[in-house]
């Protein structure tokens, strides 16, 4: 009961951070024609297949315990090795990337920054800069 327990709590926490308001209003946000960085939501995407895949397989086990049933049990075994060897390498693909994606969104605050603080830009430019700005300041709660 813990495989699909775990796999709910991982679904649950990855369908939160996709949908939450202060996310997705950052990362919907777009700066002239460059648009917010999406790698963020690559990693959210693999955590709610994740969250699914280990759902089903853990159900899978419980039913090839009530059946009885050897195939079955052997087929959840297999499913779990392969989940965990996914998680692993899923783990350091984000240990190894993690520089890129925060590199990725300090790029693009430093660049609505930049475009917030210009004189020479139309209206509307430095309305959309100054809200990706804002937008920024209000999610990480920095006053700067």
């Amino acid at each position: 009961m813990l495989v699909p327990l775990a796999g709910g709590i991982i679904l649950g926490v990855a369908l939160w951070l996709r949908h939450d308001s202060q996310t997705t209003n950052i990362l919907y946000l777009h700066l002239g024609d460059k648009q917010a960085p999406n790698t963020f939501y690559i990693g959210i995407y693999i955590l709610i297949a994740v969250g699914a895949v280990m759902m089903f397989v853990g159900f899978l086990g419980c039913y090839g315990a009530i059946q009885e049933s050897q195939c079955l049990l052997g087929t959840f075994f297999t499913c779990l090795v392969i989940l965990f060897a996914c998680e692993v390498a899923a783990g350091i693909w984000g240990f190894v990337n993690k520089d890129l994606v925060a590199k990725d969104v300090k790029q693009f605050y430093d660049q609505a920054l930049q475009q917030a603080l210009q004189q020479d830009l139309t209206d509307s430019d430095a309305t959309n800069a100054k809200t990706v700005v804002k937008t920024f300041h209000e999610t990480v709660r920095c006053l700067g």
